[in-house]
């Protein structure tokens, strides 16, 4: 059978309690019968090898028991309190603390066979001994009855009124124990029973649930976590349907293109010439560019074990790339101007390094105005190496630097795709830093354009 959490807190808490509650009543037992039923038997035990003395005395002044057995005030004189004058006859009023107790009426005497002669009749083996001498000889017994063992039936009635009271008290501590155990296991395990029951809404596709953060303590804490978890899969849920989207969009732009064109030459439309091989080829090549780029993207945000780890000068591969770039940039009236350093030296694929600057001057260069210019700088920061392109006009408004990142989007009014990009240039510069250990930012520029900041950790035993 299932046993919810709350039920297992809750006999939990009631079994800890009952151990404690019988814990106390066993101690308090054990306090009254060895502690102070104990003290008392001590007590008397005391006051009894002060009197062994005195009857030593008395036996030998009479020679025998019998002046006891004759006048038993004899054995009550004996018996007096150390307090009490001796002049006097015996007064219970003169009793001291052991004799209220209970010890006056648990003494005995016994002769040397260790038969009864006066006191406590009721024998028995648990019974307290001292020896009565005469010249050397044993005459008699002193004998002390423990404090149990003459109780009276009200002293018992009292024990056991005692006992049911503690019996009482510790089922309403019990009965307490239960409700502050029950209202405890609903009131500290609400938040897990709500995470739970958030969890199998989430599991059901509900991205769209939240908790309420009632407190700021661990429970509040595990609301937060789960609710930025909730968000975080609903956004990531709305990535992916929108990235289905946009590829589906960016896959029937060519094909419906293709199917036209094949379409018109079959119904003689349009001649099969070299215009429309051409036309043809161009929309097979801008597929394949998307396929790439899908390549290039999954192995950007996936593919990091299968990236080359090595030492490369930065500043080398910088003027390698910028060098592929300079004709292109002036068939569009574009200045590309370099401020390097040294050499710099970082860990990392020296391939994917040149995808992501390429990839970066590509996107300048596509979407610069023609006579501007771009500047590729790099410098130390501390541990790190800043490789920054900024080019001049048009700019990129603030609504839309928080999402150049993300996959085909396009900031349309300033930087369409009339040049022919895909939207994931970008997207995967971004996912070939964050293997390499960086990050890449974009802002904009005091130029007028566009400032993207791609940051390198520096090879270690670089000085």
């Amino acid at each position: 059978m299932k046993v919810s959490l709350s039920r297992k807190f809750f006999f939990a808490m009631l079994a800890v309690c009952a151990f404690a509650v019988l814990g106390m009543v066993f101690a308090a037992y054990l306090s009254l019968k060895y502690g102070f039923l104990g003290y008392l038997n001590q007590q008397a035990e005391e006051r009894m090898d002060r009197i062994v003395p005195r009857v030593e005395q008395a036996y030998a002044r009479n020679g025998s028991w019998d002046f006891i057995r004759r006048d038993k005030d004899q054995w009550f004189e004996l018996l007096r309190p150390d307090d009490a004058h001796p002049d006097k006859t015996f007064d219970p009023s003169l009793l001291t603390v052991s004799d209220l107790t209970g010890a006056f009426v648990r003494f005995a005497l016994l002769d040397a066979q260790r038969q009864p002669i006066i006191g406590y009749q009721a024998a028995s083996s648990d019974m307290l001994l001292r020896p009565i001498h005469h010249q050397g000889q044993v005459v008699g017994w002193m004998a002390l009855a423990p404090l149990q063992a003459v109780t009276s039936v009200g002293d018992r009635r009292f024990q056991l009124n005692q006992l049911r009271s503690s019996l009482l008290i510790g089922l309403a501590c019990l009965l307490a124990t239960g409700v502050l155990a029950w209202w405890l296991s609903r009131a500290l395990l609400r938040p897990i029973r709500e995470v739970a029951s958030a969890t199998h809404r989430l599991a059901a596709g509900d991205y769209e649930i939240q908790l309420p953060v009632r407190s700021a303590d661990e429970a509040g804490q595990l609301a937060g976590d789960f609710n930025r978890m909730a968000a975080t899969l609903a956004s990531n849920e709305r990535l992916r349907r929108d990235f289905m989207a946009d590829i589906s969009h960016e896959l029937r732009t060519p094909l419906a293109v293709m199917r036209a064109e094949l379409e018109a030459m079959e119904d003689g439309i349009r001649p099969l010439d070299g215009n429309a091989l051409r036309s043809l080829q161009g929309e097979v090549g801008a597929l394949s560019k998307l396929v790439d780029d899908l390549f290039d993207l999954s192995l950007a945000e996936v593919g990091g074990p299968t990236y080359r780890r090595e030492r490369i000068d930065l500043c080398v591969l910088l003027l390698v790339v910028a060098e592929a770039f300079q004709a292109s940039f002036a068939e569009r009236g574009l200045q590309l101007r370099l401020e390097l350093p040294g050499p710099v030296w970082v860990l990392g694929d020296e391939g994917r390094l040149g995808q992501l600057l390429h990839n970066l001057l590509e996107n300048s260069r596509r979407y610069t105005d023609a006579g501007g210019h771009t500047v590729l700088r790099a410098f130390r920061e501390g541990e790190q190496v800043l490789v920054q392109c900024e080019d001049t006009a048009p700019g990129v408004d603030s609504a839309s630097l928080t999402r150049l990142f993300e996959r085909f989007y396009r900031a349309e009014r300033s930087r369409n795709r009339a040049s022919g990009g895909t939207g994931l240039g970008l997207a995967i510069c971004r996912g070939i830093a964050e293997v390499h250990g960086g990050k890449l930012t974009a802002e904009a520029s005091a130029m007028g354009g566009l400032l993207l900041t791609l940051m390198l950790p520096i090879a270690g035993d670089q000085a």
